[in-house]
């Protein structure tokens, strides 16, 4: 089959564009507003987008109002934010921050979660206590993309890591474990899926490139260092 998304029918009985991107991690995006209301809701479209600095993104559509979202609105006036692993155990509560409520709601108490504090950044945010990796993030920018009212316009939101919490009881050999983790994504439709297991591959050829795939901002910072000083020594 093709078709033309706006232009043509794809003769499906359900939109099947969403389901053809999959697995999608969820931004579990925690904010505090201006005024000290807290907040907490989840994102489907979210990702890291580089490893050194440690950047992430979240895009948030507009409301069925032609309104922001509240956490875009709380993270451009505060310019921090958290964002906290949705687990298979936490699914239940996951679903529940995401229903749209009034922005004096604090989804943290109406689903039942404890909070723990951000212990970096300039305003205090409240975290997921029971999830087992959370990121404290700076504000960087936000691109705005058109799009078909009312909820067609998106903000895609950048942050910098700047505070990374790992509970130890996930780690296996020095690694987070999936196994134990078990986090939840986004698929098609109403659907999700949970993460339970793993393989690993390692591109063939020329290794000196794969601390980038694995993320690891020390050797990268290395080798900028040896080239820096192979460049002096030439």
């Amino acid at each position: 089959m093709f078709y033309k998304p706006g232009e043509t029918s794809h003769g499906l009985p359900h939109d099947p564009f969403k389901a053809c991107v999959v697995p999608r991690p969820i931004g579990w995006i925690s904010t505090v507003s201006a005024n000290g209301e807290h907040n907490l809701a989840p994102y489907s479209q979210f990702n890291n987008l580089s490893f050194d600095p440690p950047l992430v993104m979240f895009s948030s559509n507009q409301t069925l109002q032609n309104a922001r979202k509240d956490t875009v609105n709380n993270v451009e006036v505060t310019g921090v934010f958290c964002w906290q692993l949705a687990t298979h155990d936490l699914r239940e509560a996951v679903n529940i921050t995401s229903e749209a409520v009034p922005a004096a709601v604090d989804e943290f108490e109406r689903a039942g979660l404890t909070k723990a504090w951000s212990q970096s950044l300039r305003t205090p945010v409240p975290m997921v206590a029971a999830s087992p990796v959370r990121f404290e993030c700076e504000y960087v920018q936000t691109v705005r993309l058109p799009g078909n009212p009312p909820m067609g316009t998106v903000d895609v939101v950048i942050g910098r890591v700047v505070g990374v919490h790992i509970d130890e009881k996930v780690l296996t050999d020095g690694k987070i474990d999936v196994r134990k983790t078990r986090p939840i994504a986004r698929l098609g439709y109403f659907e999700y899926g949970v993460i339970d297991d793993t393989f690993e591959m390692i591109i063939p050829g020329d290794r000196a490139g794969l601390y980038g795939l694995e993320g690891n901002a020390a050797a990268n910072r290395q080798e900028d260092s040896n080239q820096k000083q192979a460049g002096k020594q030439a």
